[in-house]
């Protein structure tokens, strides 16, 4: 059997009792403490009078933060993935920052620990198994990593593995990081996230489930088997456990490298990844709602787009479906009466009638939607929409008394709609996507 002796500094042990992981995050918390006072003396020598908002939210803060999220994995480091990717809702752009840095993060599982994890899945002959594995993995997230393997008959497959005590630790991360928050000073005390949190948690313990995972990758691959843009991975029912998801090895090079192919083809394929995204939501009202640019590759050959991560793979209700398309029609009709009052539906406040908070929460939703108003090509690469929405994040902080945690299928679709278009500006795609949305509509 072949094995890979390689194992660098990125491979680091995961702490699995909840007494190490709550010890992380009072390490964390006590870090973060020490750096405000050495941040407040160095101000207070320059003369300056900093707020704590100012001594908390330091590069060096932002780094222990970060670092330590990203070592325990898991729900800890989810929840602030997930933080990041959604700032714009109701978390000050500092923090979005300090967050966004868990979303580059890959340490993974030294040797030992990957080898216990396996003999739990597979039996003490774990090896024997497979006609080699590959020790370091392909990629590394926040749940688990991805290893080649190939089979006795000699398949290539890949097997994500689940780091150990993610499941058991999610409750318990979740409410730390919760506590975190609140601590900082960052989260104003009147925001009530408590339904957030609960459906985080709920949606963190099914995605640790691989068999669920499993499950939603079948399906998939049946509704795309006659789609020639995409390509998903077929599930190995035999190798699958609740903490080893195995499936095919499909060829794939990271979705960002599309950006040198030529404009046509970088406009076919995001054009056909803002499709599917309406298709999941309007149509099949499930949606996979994890953004992360490396969900997605693209085999040059054949042109095909490779989707490779369900876990976050969410189901909506019908009203709330019922009620995005109101708020869609109406943005494109250019009524922001109806608009408002479908956000209203959804379960966003917009303040008093006429007030400064609810224009500007009108503002925030017409840009957001901009590219569905546009008739014709939308140029993702020439727009600035992203640095009006960030502006837009900072105008929002003045409205503290208004503050409260967006409507939770309101967040997970919006965390999908974002990345989206952020691949698309990365990629300098133009795309209809008005023409997209029309059919759904």
């Amino acid at each position: 059997m072949a094995r890979r002796d390689d194992e660098d500094d990125d491979a680091r042990a995961i702490p699995t009792s909840r007494v190490s992981r709550m010890a992380r995050m009072a390490k964390m918390a006590g870090g973060v403490a020490g750096g405000m006072l050495a941040e407040g003396a160095r101000q207070w020598r320059a003369g300056n009078r900093p707020s704590a908002r100012d001594m908390l939210l330091t590069p060096g803060n932002a780094k222990r933060v970060a670092d330590q999220l990203a070592t325990m994995r898991g729900a800890a480091m989810k929840v602030g993935q997930m933080l990041s990717m959604d700032a714009g809702d109701f978390l000050p752009r500092e923090l979005a920052d300090i967050l966004a840095r868990l979303r580059s993060a890959a340490r993974y599982m030294p040797r030992a620990q990957l080898q216990r994890v396996m003999r739990e899945a597979y039996g003490e002959d774990w090896f024997e198994q497979f006609a080699s594995f590959e020790y370091k993995p392909l990629a590394a997230a926040s749940i688990g990593q991805v290893h080649r393997a190939q089979t006795l008959d000699g398949r290539d497959i890949v097997l994500k593995v689940q780091y150990p005590g993610v499941a058991a630790s999610i409750d318990a991360d979740v409410d730390n990081i919760a506590s975190l928050l609140r601590l900082s000073g960052l989260l104003p005390a009147e925001v009530d996230i408590q339904p957030l949190l609960d459906d985080a948690k709920a949606q963190l313990r099914e995605e640790a489930d691989y068999l669920i995972e499993a499950k939603y990758l079948a399906t998939f691959g049946e509704l795309l088997a006659g789609d020639e843009r995409f390509r998903v991975p077929e599930v190995l029912p035999e190798f699958t456990r609740s903490t080893v998801l195995a499936m095919t090895y499909v060829e794939g090079e990271p979705i960002e490298g599309v950006v040198a192919q030529a404009q046509d083809e970088r406009d076919r394929v995001m054009s056909a990844l803002i499709e599917l995204m309406f298709r999941e939501l309007f149509e099949l009202r499930m949606v996979q709602t994890d953004p992360n640019f490396a969900n997605y590759h693209y085999d040059e050959a054949s042109g095909r787009i490779v989707l490779l991560d369900f876990g976050a793979t969410r189901r909506f209700k019908a009203e709330f479906v019922k009620h995005y398309r109101s708020l869609a029609k109406a943005a494109i009709a250019g009524n922001h009466e109806r608009l408002l009052a479908a956000a209203e539906r959804i379960g966003y406040a917009t303040g008093d009638e006429d007030g400064e908070y609810r224009q500007l929460l009108l503002d925030i939703f017409l840009l957001v939607l901009e590219p569905l108003q546009v008739e014709g090509e939308y140029d993702f690469g020439e727009s600035d929409m992203l640095q009006r929405m960030s502006a837009m994040g900072e105008e929002v902080g003045h409205y503290r008394d208004f503050w409260q945690a967006p409507p939770t299928d309101a967040m997970y679709f919006h965390r999908k709609l974002g990345g989206m278009f952020l691949l698309a500006t990365r990629l300098k795609a133009r795309v209809d996507v008005k023409a997209l949305l029309d059919r759904f509509l």
